[in-house]
């Protein structure tokens, strides 16, 4: 009987122990629910967020993919423990997800862990929420949207030994429930939209191991409260505001291990409390306002691995003849620190150096050859005053990924056995005088990304081939002495190319097409010949092209149409003729306003590397726009200098993104299109040397950006439109050479200015005189003919007429 009702007890009641609670699992379907009706993606499906197909109404929630729930031997009944719902979406898309659909989880206050990164959740953070959460040990927020600050509700979370909002996954997301068991005791903030001044209450968690807030906006001074957390191993607050000066003891966190304050604006010097961090192995303070001597104590730290003080205002003591550092460093920038003579030889002791970043100094001499033996994987010695040649062992190390040695004096050929340090990512040459041909066996690097050998004396008209799956993306050849025909012989993953100012001839070739995913061509200052060929929309990729200055000739080819990303093109100073197509008002990626394209701006290429400037006509100057971090905030059309005819087409109207719009020096001829209004971001209107002819027409003034306008030498007339922006475009030679423009810009009167009406103004004045005359002739004549009465009485009798007659006399004066 007994195990009759044990039975039925293990039937009746066990299961509902064994499953998790139905408030918890509405919660779950409620979130579900809420995610795929998002006002971000109306139109989405489940598809979308297929790791959910799991999720449904008539099953446990404790067996659904991505939910972890307690162990039934842990606790009386299973609830929700854990929700690894990272990377939702199967897709690769970064639109943001509406926060609100957050708010059903909230409800579930048994969570441990929550793992909500990589899915671009927009909005502030739910603090109100987050408090209802308060067993949370784990939350992980990386990669999405949230702005604003930090909610106070997060520094009550006493259990929290983790929360990141990094762009990075520390080891991938959490899916065993042994990490509940971990003593993670982190708090990252990183890459988001955070801001403001960071709290004394960060004090408030006393568990805090690892604190990382990189890559946001926070402001303000550190708050010196930071030294109260005693456990504190790692200070991450790389890529914020922060300012003012490092707290003075800040030395008094023992177990610290990593202290990374880089690219922010802290100025102040080093404090002297740091060299007492026994424990510290990473010290980075790059990129700040940090002024003083570079503390010699440093190189006394015995534990420092890494010591990355460079891009400051400090300066080296000169005084100090020679280090001898007790430590033993893997990485190394002393950036800009003032450090002059030769490189220093104690940096051979660093016998474990793996990074060297001395660039921005005034170092001299030659590339020592102790250097080329450290075999290195990060030499960095661009801005210097280093000559000689490069010794060919630097070429023998199978380490070496980065070497940047641009803008030095480093002359010679470069070393035909280049291509045997074959694990080279980033070499950057640039803007010194190497010369002679680029060494063939450069092509053997299968790993390199960039190849910038621009600004040099380099010759030839033969290049490498480089494997057609290689993974070259950025090759600058510019500024150089090339000739032949222009090079196609780079891998297909090439996206930028720079081939300007050589001497390279013949026709476009055929072989571009061949790099689909080509975003940026420039080809200028070349002699470069034959029509535009119909195949350059083949490139749809294609975000700049730039041929300027070279020989081109027949018509501009309809088909450009096509190129969908185009946001810079400039086919300037060339022999083009015949009529713009109309269909050059189909430029897509000229018709919105500027916004961020696809590009090689990722984090690779941004630790290191400076693009070269492109070189356009930027508001009548010859000038570079820099590419770094960006040119896509420029779009740009620069048909100037060539034999381009016929009228305007009004379809330029639509390229309403579009800042400079350049047509001078051409044979364009009928009006100027009045859908030049609708070109609400320009801020260049050239056309002057044509054969415009008719008014300026008054649409202009609705251009708030418009800052320069030239229409000079054309056949036009007419008032200048007056209002908004056109009242400041005021310079007379823009408007000089015209058959009759008038307006106040140019001081001159228009024939049917309304001219003051004079005569009216005369004989108002003679009517004003009439009477005051009258006003003073009245009683000047009364007095008169007073004194003729009176002297007439004085020298004999008046008759009777007489006296009358004198009397009426005053009346026949009034007016």
């Amino acid at each position: 009987m007994a195990n009759f009702i044990f039975f039925f007890i293990f039937l009746f009641f066990v299961p509902g122990l064994l499953s998790c609670p139905d408030r918890q699992k509405q919660s779950l379907l409620l979130f579900k629910s809420s995610l795929l009706s998002s006002t971000v993606f109306p139109n989405s499906s489940i598809s979308v967020f297929s790791s959910l197909d799991s999720w449904n109404s008539t099953s446990d929630c404790c067996h659904w993919e991505r939910v972890v729930c307690t162990s039934p031997l842990d606790s009386r009944r299973r609830m929700v423990r854990g929700l690894n719902l990272y990377s939702l979406r199967i897709t690769d898309d970064p639109l943001p997800l509406d926060a609100t659909a957050l708010m059903p989880l909230f409800s579930i206050r048994s969570l441990m862990l929550l793992d909500l990164s990589s899915n671009y959740f927009e909005g502030g953070i739910p603090g109100a929420g987050f408090a209802n959460l308060s067993k949370l040990v784990y939350l992980d927020l990386m990669q999405n949207k949230f702005g604003g600050s930090i909610p106070p509700q997060l520094y009550r979370l006493r259990y929290l030994q983790y929360l990141d909002m990094s762009s990075n996954l520390l080891g991938g997301a959490v899916t065993e429930e042994v990490r509940f068991l971990e003593s993670l005791r982190v708090l990252k903030l990183d890459s988001n939209l955070l801001g403001g001044n960071l709290p004394r209450e960060i004090e408030n968690l006393k568990m805090l191991q690892k604190l990382f807030i990189r890559g946001n906006g926070f402001v303000g001074e550190i708050p010196p409260s930071i030294v109260n957390l005693k456990s504190l191993e790692v200070l991450d607050m790389r890529g914020n505001k922060f300012s003012m000066g490092i707290p003075s003891d800040i030395g008094t966190l023992f177990n610290l291990t990593t202290l990374a304050l880089s690219n922010n604006r802290l100025n102040g010097t080093i404090p002297i409390s740091i060299q007492h961090m026994e424990k510290l192995q990473k010290l980075e303070l790059e990129n700040n306002l940090l002024g003083g001597q570079v503390p010699i104590w440093l190189f006394d730290m015995k534990g420092l691995v890494d010591l990355l003080i460079g891009g400051n205002l400090m300066t080296w003591n000169t005084s100090v003849k020679s280090v001898k550092p007790k430590i033993m460093l893997s990485q190394l920038s002393l950036r800009s620190c003032g450090l002059v003579g030769e490189i220093p030889e104690w940096i051979a002791l660093q016998k474990g150096l793996n990074f060297l970043d001395l660039s921005e100094n005034k170092l001299e001499g030659t590339f020592p050859q102790w250097l080329a033996e450290m075999d290195l994987g990060s030499i960095i010695l661009s801005d210097n005053k280093l000559s000689g040649s490069l010794p060919p062992r630097l070429f023998e190390s199978k380490s070496l990924s980065v070497l940047a040695l641009s803008r030095n004096s480093f002359s010679g050929e470069l070393p035909k056995n280049i291509g045997d340090a074959n694990s080279i990512m980033l070499l950057m040459l640039s803007g010194n005088n190497f010369s002679g041909e680029v060494p063939k066996s450069i092509s053997n690097i299968h790993r390199l990304l960039l190849l910038d050998l621009s600004r040099n004396r380099l010759s030839g008209n033969t290049f490498p081939a480089f494997d057609p799956y290689a993974f070259l993306s950025y090759i600058d050849y510019s500024s150089n002495e090339f000739s032949g025909e222009i090079p196609t012989t780079f891998p297909q993953q090439t996206r930028i190319l720079s081939l300007s100012n050589n001497r390279f001839s013949g026709s476009l070739p055929k072989n571009l097409t061949n790099w689909s995913l080509l975003e940026h061509l420039d080809l200028h200052n070349n002699n470069i010949s034959g029509e535009l060929p119909d195949f350059l929309s083949e490139l749809r990729t294609l975000q700049i092209l730039s041929l300027r200055n070279n020989s081109l000739t027949g018509p501009i080819p309809k088909s450009i149409s096509k190129l969908s990303s185009l946001h810079i093109l400039d086919l300037s100073s060339n022999h083009l003729a015949g009529r713009i197509p109309t269909e050059i008002g189909e430029l897509k990626g000229m018709a919105e306003r500027p916004s961020t394209f696809s590009s090689l701006s990722d984090d690779l290429f941004n630790i290191f590397i400076e693009f070269n400037d492109l070189v356009v006509n930027w508001k009548k100057s010859i000038l570079g726009l820099p590419t770094n971090p960006s040119l896509d905030i420029y779009v740009l059309l620069d048909l100037s200098g060539n034999h381009l005819s016929g009228e305007i087409p009004t379809s330029v109207g639509n390229l309403k993104g579009i800042k400079l719009l350049n047509l001078a020096y051409n044979n364009l001829s009928g009006n100027v299109p009045s859908s030049f209004g609708n070109l609400e971001n320009v801020e260049t209107l050239d056309l002057s040397h044509n054969k415009l002819s008719g008014s300026i027409p008054e649409s202009l003034v609705k251009l708030r950006e418009l800052t320069v306008l030239d229409v000079s030498n054309n056949k036009l007339m007419g008032r200048i439109p007056v209002g908004g922006q056109m009242d400041t475009m005021n310079i007379p030679s823009y408007y000089a050479n015209n058959s009759g423009l008038c307006g106040i810009q140019i001081q001159q009167s228009c024939p049917d200015d309304k001219q003051p009406a004079k005569p009216e103004l005369e004989e108002e004045k003679a009517e004003v005189f009439s009477w005051v005359g009258a006003g003073i002739g009245f009683p000047v004549g009364f007095v008169f003919a007073v004194l003729v009465v009176f002297m007439s009485g004085l020298f004999g009798p008046l008759t009777p007429r007489r006296r009358r007659s004198i009397v009426r006399k005053p009346r026949r004066r009034r007016p």
